[in-house]
């Protein structure tokens, strides 16, 4: 039977670290449930809800190791969820018939979703990690190519010069609004779920229940929402559509590199590592592996995201099937995304730029990429609209006959006239012509101190 990549042994990191493996691993995932058990027990018997020794005793034996697995597996495949299994054996390994008092007035949407909350705060910080080194490593690129002249493409074509330390500030600027946007979306997505059977905490009463409320939403240091969300899921939407786009982001760069390590244009490769991106037959090759990776990621992460939009529109207070699909979607998403992160990190981390051949990619069009520069500078003798048709025709002839662009437009006595070949070289330097590129991108950069 096939595996998928998430979990295959062939593939092993490539799409999913270890430490995100292990937290959403059957054995993590079952330890939160087991936790929020605890801390629900606990946090009842400090309020003399339940007896005082039960949430001690209760604590005690809330270990993953207690866990009859083939057991838990049976009786979930016919009760259709994990936690009254995993109850009855929590029920069994405590102390006297302080067991009784597991699962309090609780349901299961209750354990699991705030299981989840603390699976996804635990995540989000190893990935805010990478996150990190990856603006890190951003900036490092900004700082020692700020003013490096590189070709700027529009629709792949040559466009005008610009830097690579621009260029990079610009992928900078997205990272740095994701990071924004998660310090941002923690306040609603870092909330206990403690509602009861039908989200009504009936179970307990108005005062016992929402003192449960609070009591284990500080006992787990959550927020305690206004209402039930059993079955509204923005919250956790917003945390896949946020993995969707900073994967997007990443696979923008990725997109970005691939296309700049092309044996045409060589200007950026991949950290070198040896028979890293190697051929099975071509012994040449050099692939961007770290860069393939990301980019499939950020069609992964879109996918699951999608998922998740479809899983928001649920039935009454309870979904029929929808709540399922995040049980797929949440763990794969972490899991795709802890990989494009990581791949990112090391690709930017060791990148390696050639301002060589950036720079004799600027003249593979024997300079016309300056021609607006030669047309603005003519603009204000002569009018711009004149002098873009005669620039036009000039660009035209280099292109015909093969020549170079200075000497095209030297030969043109309508700009001959105006400039001298003195004037003529400085106008199509391209280290001339990159406007604000390097100031904006030290902008960005100060204004993140």
């Amino acid at each position: 039977m096939p595996a998928l990549v998430t979990n295959s042994k062939i593939w092993g990191e490539m799409f999913g670290t270890k430490e995100m493996h292990l937290l959403f691993s059957d054995e993590g995932t079952t330890q939160l449930y087991l936790d929020v058990e605890a801390a629900l027990a606990r946090s009842q018997s400090k309020l003399n809800i339940i007896p005082k020794e039960a949430g001690e005793k209760i604590t005690q034996v809330a270990k993953v190791e207690i866990i009859d697995w083939e057991k838990l597996e049976k009786r979930t495949s016919i009760v259709g969820y994990p936690i009254l299994p995993l109850v009855e054996q929590l029920s069994e390994k405590v102390e006297g018939d302080f067991g009784q008092f597991c699962h309090w007035g609780a349901t299961t949407q209750d354990i699991m979703d705030t299981a989840d909350v603390l699976q996804i705060r635990k995540g989000l910080k190893l990935l805010a990690k990478d996150l990190k080194s990856i603006s890190e490593a951003l900036v490092n690129i900004i700082e020692n190519y700020i003013n490096t002249p590189m070709v700027g493409r529009t629709h792949l074509q040559h466009a005008l010069p610009t830097s690579f330390g621009y260029k990079v500030s610009t992928w900078l600027s997205g990272i740095d609004r994701h990071q924004k946007r998660l310090d941002e979306m923690e306040q609603r997505i870092f909330n206990v779920s403690f509602f009861g059977a039908a989200g009504t905490l009936a179970s307990l009463g108005e005062d016992d229940g929402l003192k449960t409320q609070s009591a284990l939403a500080k006992e787990l240091d959550l927020n305690v929402p206004e209402v039930s969300w059993h079955a509204i899921r923005d919250n956790f939407c917003e945390v896949t559509g946020w993995l969707a786009m900073v994967g997007a982001s990443l696979g923008k760069i990725a997109y970005d590199v691939m296309l700049m390590m092309q044996t045409e244009t060589q200007e950026v490769a991949e950290p070198f590592l040896h028979g890293r991106g190697s051929s099975s037959t071509m012994p040449q090759k050099r692939n961007p592996i770290s860069s393939e990776i990301m980019l499939a990621c950020s069609k992964l992460l879109k996918e699951n995201h999608a998922s998740m939009l479809d899983a928001m529109v649920l039935d009454h207070e309870r979904a029929t099937g929808q709540w399922h699909v995040e049980w797929h979607a949440i763990p794969n998403a972490f899991l795709v995304a802890s990989s494009s992160f990581s791949s990112a990190k090391y690709l930017l981390e060791g990148l390696e730029v050639s301002p060589e051949k950036m720079k004799d990619n600027i003249y593979k069009t024997n300079g016309l990429i300056v021609a607006e520069s030669v047309m603005m500078a003519l603009a204000p003798k002569m009018g711009r609209q004149i002098a873009h048709d005669l620039v036009y025709d000039c660009c035209r002839v280099s292109i015909k006959k093969n020549i170079s662009f200075i000497d095209t437009l030297l030969k043109n006595k309508e700009i001959s006239n105006i400039f001298n070949k003195t004037d003529l070289l400085e106008i199509i330097d391209p280290s001339n012509y990159l406007g604000a590129a390097p100031a904006m991108a030290k902008r960005l950069l100060d204004n993140r101190k």
